[in-house]
């Protein structure tokens, strides 16, 4: 499987912090963001990597990555959004570099503590096709996308994106897998009330159709797309590290 990173978006939520520099680039803790998600897929055994950029300040991704082969990438590739049209908008861009299989798929802000081999290995080798969602319960689930999950099956019944009142503490995060056929539901899809092209609408189509499947993320999770969840993010680092992997357990 091939792994595409989102790292777009104008940052505004930082500001003035990302007048000057991209918020994916911005320190959490002893080293830029954007290296968290690409040490996850490289765990997870991603070598091949599409990195979706946009903004002002793209450039700083080549400085800082180059190749990707110190990180432990053979390929990394980039693309640049242009304007701000959303996670789908962005994700659009990844079609030819999927070329027809299976990709997985994480926003440049979500940091994990563990890892998320599991997860890809039974989307790659056992499931035929459709799209994964990672699940964690939070306390402010308003904020994200919110699944609502038939709790005597574990099934989701549907997926909110920023509810006024949630309907359960289980946020989507930043991590998807998907077929090939995610491009032609990001086709058909109308911008919402924001003007952009919201993931959470593609996944529902999946879940239309009965091909969502979901996995609850062990260990703990943040964004770190505001001062707070950034804050957040470097004291979770500091005190129990992040994208662990214990090959002893798995």
């Amino acid at each position: 499987m091939k792994g595409v990173i989102l790292a777009g978006g104008s940052g505004s939520r930082l500001l003035p912090l990302t007048t000057v520099v991209n918020k994916h680039l911005l320190p959490v803790y002893n080293k830029p963001m954007i290296m968290y998600p690409i040490q996850t897929l490289v765990n997870a055994g991603i070598t091949e990597v599409l990195l979706v950029t946009g903004g002002n300040h793209s450039g700083g991704f080549l400085q800082l990555l180059g190749n990707g082969r110190k990180f432990g990438l053979n390929e990394l590739h980039y693309t640049y959004q242009e304007g701000v049209g959303g996670i789908a908008d962005a994700l659009s861009l990844a079609r030819d570099f999927a070329n027809g299989g299976k990709i997985v798929v994480m926003l440049g802000d979500n940091i994990i503590e563990k890892h998320i081999c599991k997860e890809v290995e039974l989307f790659s080798a056992v499931l035929h096709g459709g799209a994964m969602v990672v699940l964690k319960g939070v306390e402010h689930p308003e904020r994200f996308g919110v699944a609502e999950v038939d709790h005597p099956d574990g099934r989701i019944l549907r997926i909110i994106e920023k509810p006024t009142e949630a309907r359960s503490n289980f946020a989507v995060t930043g991590i998807y897998m998907y077929d090939s056929t995610v491009f032609e539901y990001i086709d058909s899809i109308k911008p919402s009330a924001r003007g952009e092209l919201e993931i959470t609408d593609v996944n529902n189509i999946y879940l239309n159709f009965n091909k969502l499947c979901h996995t609850i993320l062990d260990g703990w999770w943040t964004d770190a797309g505001t001062f707070e969840s950034l804050h957040r993010a470097s004291c979770l680092v500091e005190k129990g590290g992040a994208n662990h992997v214990d090959k002893g357990k798995e």
